[in-house]
This record gives C-alpha cells, sequence and structure tokens, in this order.
C-alpha cells in the first residue's frame, strides 16, 4: 500500500489545495480535481479567487484532457512536453498542432 498527495502551492511554496490518493492511480486525473480546490483569500475583503495566475507542473500532466481543461478555464501554464509526444506531433505535420 502506498499514497500520493497533489498538490498546489503559491509562489512562496505555501499549500493552497491537495488531494491524497491511492499510489497505484495516475497522475493525470487528479489535475483538474486538485486545481478546483484552490482557494486564494484576498487581501482585503471579498470572495476568495479561484483560479490561479499560471500553472506550473511536471511531464506526467500533459495530456490532451489537462490541456484542454487549461485553455478552456483560461490558465496559462507552464508544462513540458515528453519527448515522444513531440514527436508524434511533428510526424503529423500541419494536423498535429
Amino acid at each position: 500500500m502506498s499514497t500520493k498527495v497533489y498538490l498546489v502551492a503559491d509562489r512562496r511554496c505555501r499549500p493552497i489545495a491537495r488531494i491524497i490518493s491511492f499510489g497505484q492511480h495516475g497522475d493525470s486525473p487528479y489535475f483538474q480535481r486538485v486545481l478546483e480546490g484552490v482557494h486564494i483569500q484576498r487581501r482585503g475583503p471579498g470572495r476568495p479567487r479561484k483560479r490561479p495566475g499560471r500553472v506550473l507542473a511536471d511531464k506526467a500532466y500533459p495530456s490532451r484532457a489537462n490541456r484542454g481543461y487549461l485553455r478552456r478555464s483560461g490558465l496559462k501554464a507552464v508544462i513540458p512536453v515528453k519527448k515522444d509526444q513531440q514527436a508524434n506531433r511533428l510526424k503529423r505535420g500541419s494536423k498535429g498542432g
């Protein structure tokens, strides 16, 4: 038995949202759920923000579903692309994106 922790943190590495799952599960399905748990407190009065300014993630999260979610949400992301995915896109030419 093992577990994984999915964490959203701000620029100062303070945790904002987290999810704990079984260790055998994939990383990508939890991407949207952990981002939906974001609540950033404002300095003054008002409701907390529910969207971060940018998303920085590792190579486990460049799936088409995650990129589509970020695009629909209007979030700017920095997610490196895996070499094999990049090669497949280049192979498809103008249809590959």
